[in-house]
């Protein structure tokens, strides 16, 4: 029998529609059924662990059954390329778009960030260097964590950092691998940005570009780092499945979640397409100056397999920094309320322009 935490996990990390279906009925009462003490609502111990604040969404301390069927819907929605944000999340700096991908012949959407000043006359030779975020969950939507935006805007306009543009990429059917007739991998490394330095004003240099992501888009981030670090002058992995890398590598290529249960899919990646693969061929290129930030919060289930991670690299003696938030669980957005000015300046001190 699928628990309610593997229920979440489906949903969240894999999200296929036979689950979305259920999500959206006998999933809810899964859910409320953790509720020990009846009262209609689920308090911090009693939901699914390191996932409280993601699921508690008006910040109000309990979890009721309204907010358990908004977030399931929300993260259960059928792929798409395009995932254009509702207009109640509206920003005067950031906007989405789409390009057509050569290989797929498909539109893919972007959301993207411009400073202060971008579309000023002054400043029409001005250009910025750009971080790309790779979101987490599965599928890929490109405008799931786009409420970064307002901390983001909020350190450029203090002058925190130095202005930047920042791009959030739809990583694909299975979220930043290629698999199958899905590219995301390809789609964001060899479409998106060369996209975005043709139609924006970047710094199209390794020295101006920067990658950063959240669970599973913390996967993708570490993966793409190693394997094209001539990219990236910098690289965040925020809250990786750092666990479920290290099955795909003792399993010779093949994910398969346990912490989905006995019905997860087995997603065959190929041998060597893991972090800690890529980690040791990294060692054997000439960039081995890339800049690394790995950001975790103690209350996140990926917390435990991140610190193991920190030890594996270490071992490597490949060098990586550490930015660790107490109490935060595992949502960017709580873990950006906390720390993101630190993430932004972590990019901004190794720009090279």
């Amino acid at each position: 029998m699928t628990t309610p935490f593997q229920l979440v996990l489906l949903v969240f990390l894999i999200a296929p529609i036979a689950v979305v279906a259920e999500a959206s009925s006998a999933g809810v009462n899964r859910m409320m059924a953790l509720d020990r003490n009846d009262d209609g609502v689920l308090t911090e111990d009693e939901s699914p662990p390191g996932m409280f604040s993601l699921l508690d969404t008006n910040d109000d301390g309990v979890i009721v059954r309204s907010e358990v069927a908004e977030f399931m819907a929300k993260v259960g929605r059928p792929f798409s390329w395009v995932n254009a944000p509702e207009s109640a999340r509206a920003h005067p700096r950031r906007s989405h778009s789409t390009f057509l991908s050569p290989t797929m012949k498909v539109s893919v959407g972007f959301n993207i960030y411009l400073p202060p000043g971008y579309e000023q006359p002054e400043n029409s030779n001005k250009r910025y260097p750009v971080i790309y975020y790779l979101h987490g969950g599965r599928p890929g939507n490109e405008s799931l964590t786009i409420d970064l935006v307002a901390e983001i805007d909020t350190a450029v306009t203090t002058g925190v950092v130095r202005p930047m543009i920042f791009v959030w990429a739809n990583g694909g059917r299975v979220s930043h691998y290629n698999y199958g007739d899905s590219l995301g991998e390809d789609v964001f490394v060899k479409e998106l940005i060369p996209h975005i330095d043709r139609t924006y004003r970047t710094i199209a240099t390794r020295g101006g570009r920067a990658l950063q992501g959240f669970s599973q888009g913390g996967r993708g981030t570490t993966r793409i780092m190693f394997k094209y670090p001539e990219l990236f002058v910098s690289a965040a992995p925020g809250s990786p499945g750092y666990a479920v890398e290290k099955l795909i590598l003792e399993s010779g290529g093949v994910e398969q979640d346990p912490r989905v249960g006995a019905n997860a899919p087995a997603l065959d990646f190929g041998k060597g397409n893991d972090a800690y693969s890529l980690a040791k061929t990294y060692l054997n290129g000439r960039y081995d100056d890339l800049a690394v930030m790995i950001w975790v919060g103690t209350k996140d289930f990926n917390y435990a397999a991140t610190l193991e991670y920190f030890g594996y690299l270490y071992a490597l003696d490949i060098s990586a920094e550490r930015l660790i938030a107490p109490d935060v669980d595992h949502n960017p957005l709580k873990f950006y309320n906390a720390h993101g000015v630190k993430l932004l300046q972590f990019h901004d001190r190794h720009w090279r322009f």
